[in-house]
């Protein structure tokens, strides 16, 4: 087909998106996807063997789209809908059509192989044309889309799987190898269906992971129920939902409490209890009561369906394994047709040989080309991969990304809400003045909103549960220092070590005590709140953000699975940093950091290893955009599904150790899928130089191929998931 010169790069419509029938391989695909992108228009179609769809310009002929398609056996099922729509709708229809036709194919396979071993029974009791006859309809039961496909390819010049496969039946016929030609026929039909098998499971699992989206909600209004469909609902809309229903968007709850199941968003197994005022996420399950939800967010814009949305792009992201397979496959059909037409000339040309010995070689060799099974080494992998740690909480946003995880040999870490659970807690007090103390302490920081504020209040309420603080006036915020505030008549400070000043310093042996408690306090890493009156100090109090329980686990658990270093990055100052480094048991760390300083560091760590970043999305964007892999924690919060390649699910680290784990078993996996195409293949091509190359041998090599190919790929999916 000839390449148009008007070919836009950028489409001036939207794009639009079709489910396709009869895509028979991945070389294929790749093949058909390369003449459409010459098209006008067209260059940025995208067909996928994975998903089974096309997705291009709506400016594109349609007509020669549905011709290129045809020429393969394949076709367009309907119109599916708008790119930019987020519409994940029913493709059962689709789904049923695939059934019913793979269904067709094992019967006829089965009615062949039983002709076949017909022939095997009656070899010798009929005439020899009835035995031909037999193999001849085992040939078209078994073949004949093979053969039509691969004669249309023969005719436009194009040499792919089933131009071989086509070349390779004609000649066995011509040279009278019935038997033979029979059997590959089956055999490739069988190689055909478990390619299709294996594709077909890693895709069904992962619709079975996108099969969490509601499709109707209970919207409450003026006191009436009414089912309407998810995509009507606005931001502000009541709905109501039972015991046992999906959450139809994210939201607010309203009214009532219950338990709620959010393995859809976080793959977290065990319900979480929530109540009103709580956040809940749309395809979350509630358990057990009845909850009015406030919709926050439209459907669209949940995190379920952006966690969908992302799920499928991530199926069509192609890494640079894929791509040297794709760029090896296209040159590697023609080489293979090369290598067995210099097969059959050269012997007999020139060394005397027998034509029909070497031309018999030279059609196994045909077989041996077949590139299925090197093309099929990586999608399946990958698509289990991702389907299983998404599966586990944790959404990897393509398969470059779950390649590039499992090459990782350095983590960075932002140490406040990553390693720690950044809220603060106080961790020491020391109380100078009970009696007055938790009065004032309570009374000041009461109307505050600062986190360490609130942390005090919580480390007051729980020691002084039934006290009740009286208010507060005059209450003056001292810029870098702390509070003034007056309560029942009396002026108070709290704040920092600058708030000591406020102390007539009329009492040195009570201060030379403050001042030695202080300096223990700050060794320790704590951040210190003092609370002061004009002759004396009350209490001291020191805060310092907790580890996470996992935290530490978790980074004994990267140094086991092979990360060399483990590093936290963090703006703190240097004794908070070093104790919480040595707690952690990172590697190393680096404190006092600005947002800038951190991309400096991940620079500089990146130079010597392949590197990832680990922070919450907000406001390490920077850190994590530099790292050659971003990983944001967060429950589907916005900015870590925009900034980051990797999001757990889960807002811990409790599930990395395990998605590196499932990245370095992905890429073995495809390691082991290519060695053992190539080596079948080889294997096959060097038993031509004895001769012993038969054509039966060659589609063995390349269905054993397939099979173990297959089943490496869709072992990922196998096992329990870790909650």
């Amino acid at each position: 087909m000839s390449t148009n010169n008007n070919n836009p790069k950028i489409p001036v419509t939207p794009y639009v998106e079709y489910p396709v029938e009869g895509l028979s391989c991945a070389n294929c695909t790749r093949e058909m996807q390369e003449e459409i992108q010459k098209l006008a228009y067209g260059s940025d179609a995208k067909l996928s063997y994975v998903s089974r769809k096309l997705t291009l310009s709506a400016d594109v002929d349609m007509l020669r789209v549905e011709r290129i398609l045809k020429n393969d056996g394949a076709r367009l099922v309907q119109k599916k809908s708008d790119h930019h729509g987020h519409d994940h709708g029913d493709d059962s229809d689709h789904h049923e059509h695939s059934h019913e036709g793979n269904r067709l194919i094992k019967w006829l396979l089965a009615i062949a192989a039983t002709f076949y071993i017909l022939t095997f029974v009656l070899n010798g009791l009929i005439p020899q044309p009835i035995l031909i006859t037999l193999y001849v309809i085992a040939i078209v039961l078994s073949g004949y889309s093979t053969f039509w496909r691969g004669l249309n390819n023969l005719i436009h010049l194009k040499f792919n799987m089933d131009t071989l496969m086509t070349v390779a039946l004609t000649g066995a016929v011509v040279i009278g190898e019935w038997k033979e030609a029979t059997l590959v026929a089956i055999l490739f039909g069988v190689n055909e269906l478990l390619e299709s098998y294996g594709m077909g499971r890693a895709r069904k699992s992962m619709e079975a992971l996108l099969a969490n989206a509601p499709k109707e909600a209970s919207l409450l209004r003026n006191g009436e129920v009414t089912s309407v469909p998810i995509a009507s609902l606005r931001v502000g809309d009541l709905v109501r939902v039972r015991s046992g229903e999906k959450i139809p968007s994210d939201g607010i709850i309203y009214e009532g409490s219950s338990a709620v199941n959010e393995a859809a968003i976080t793959g977290e197994s065990l319900p979480v209890t929530k109540k009103k005022g709580d956040t809940v996420f749309g395809g979350s399950v509630n358990a057990e009561g009845l909850l009015d939800i406030r919709i926050e967010k439209a459907y669209e814009d949940s995190s379920l369906s952006k966690i969908m949305h992302l799920v499928q792009e991530a199926q069509e992201s192609k890494t640079p394994t894929e791509l040297f397979i794709d760029k090896f496959a296209k040159y590697y059909t023609p080489a293979i047709m090369i290598v067995a037409l210099l097969v059959i000339i050269v012997p007999p040309l020139l060394f005397g040989q027998p034509w029909m010995k070497w031309v018999y070689q030279g059609l196994a060799i045909l077989i041996v080309g077949c590139p299925c099974s090197l093309v099929l080494s990586s999608p399946i992998a990958l698509v289990s991969g991702m389907t299983r740690s998404a599966r586990n909480g944790i959404l990897i946003k393509g398969g470059v990304h779950l390649e590039q995880l499992g090459k990782i040999e350095a983590i960075a870490f932002d140490k406040t809400g990553t390693l720690t659970q950044g809220v603060p807690s106080v961790m020491e007090e020391v109380i100078y003045d009970t009696e007055r103390f938790y009065n004032v302490a309570g009374s000041l920081e009461q109307s505050s909103l600062h986190p360490l504020a609130k942390a005090v209040v919580r480390h007051i309420t729980n020691q002084r549960a039934s006290s009740i603080f009286p208010d507060s006036l005059h209450l003056t915020t001292l810029p870098g220092s702390g509070i003034q505030g007056e309560v029942e008549g009396t002026t108070f400070w709290m704040g920092n070590e600058d708030i000591l000043t406020r102390v007539i310093a009329s009492h040195s042996e009570h201060m030379d005590t403050v001042q030695r408690d202080i300096l223990r306090m700050k060794e320790n890493g704590l951040t210190l709140i003092i609370t002061v009156d004009e002759t004396h100090v009350l209490g001291v109090l020191g805060l310092a953000d907790k580890i996470r329980p996992e935290t530490k686990d978790v980074i004994r658990q990267l140094h086991q699975a092979g990360i060399t270093q483990t590093v936290m990055l963090t703006g703190d100052h240097e004794q908070s940093a070093r104790l919480i480094a040595a707690e952690a048991g990172v590697s190393s760390y680096y404190a006092s950091l600005l947002p800038e300083q951190k991309v400096d560091q991940i620079k500089s760590l990146a130079s010597q290893w392949n590197v990832a970043m680990v922070g919450d999305g907000i406001n390490d964007a920077p850190a994590l955009a530099t790292a050659q892999l971003g990983i944001a924690m967060g429950k589907g919060t916005d900015s870590a599904m925009e900034t980051a390649d990797i999001v757990l699910m889960q807002d811990h680290l409790g599930k990395l150790p395990s998605a590196i784990h499932m990245a370095r078993r992905v890429n073995r996996i495809i390691g082991w899928n290519i060695g053992i195409s190539l080596t079948l293949k080889a294997i096959a091509l060097l038993l031509t130089i004895p001769g012993w190359l038969t054509l039966w041998i060659a589609i063995l090599s390349d269905m054993g191929a397939t099979i173990l190919v297959t089943l490496l790929g869709m072992s990922i999916l196998l096992g329990k998931d870790k909650s």
